[in-house]
């Protein structure tokens, strides 16, 4: 099983925008301290369980993630309003992530997504997000 997680974390990786992803499995077990946003709760292809989901941002500089703690601050509210289906606003704090750093395309990711379910209107949403690929 965490062969396959870690393949499926590997190929998100392009979805996400992110250079790595590790499972909440494999962050409990780091050793040390290391810069890193929860990005999401998802099922991955060929399971019925959520896993979290988090990206390492240890190899970024000022130069390739500008005002990172800000931008991690309004991401975590906006997945925050995410989960419970807050649309409004979670679009507002992913919008304040991408004035801190234009850049953050997880951000604009999140934007389109909220976008989606607003207008779909999922009945028992649970914030988690199926992926339908590997």
């Amino acid at each position: 099983d965490g062969v396959n997680l870690a393949a499926r974390l590997e190929s998100a990786c392009k979805q996400y925008s992110a250079r790595i992803l590790i499972s909440d499995f494999t962050y409990k077990k780091l050793k040390g301290t290391y810069q890193v946003r929860y990005i999401d709760d998802v099922v991955v292809k060929g399971k019925t369980e959520p896993v979290g989901v988090r990206e390492v941002l240890d190899y970024h500089n000022s130069e390739t993630f500008p005002n990172l703690m800000d931008t991690v601050n309004h991401f975590n509210e906006g997945r925050e309003h995410y989960k419970i289906g807050n649309w409004d606003k979670a679009t507002k704090s992913f919008k304040e992530c991408l004035k801190a750093n234009p850049n953050d395309n997880l951000s604009n990711m999140y934007l389109d997504r909220v976008d989606y379910l607003k207008k779909s209107n999922p009945k028992n949403w649970d914030g988690v997000w199926v992926m339908t690929s590997k």
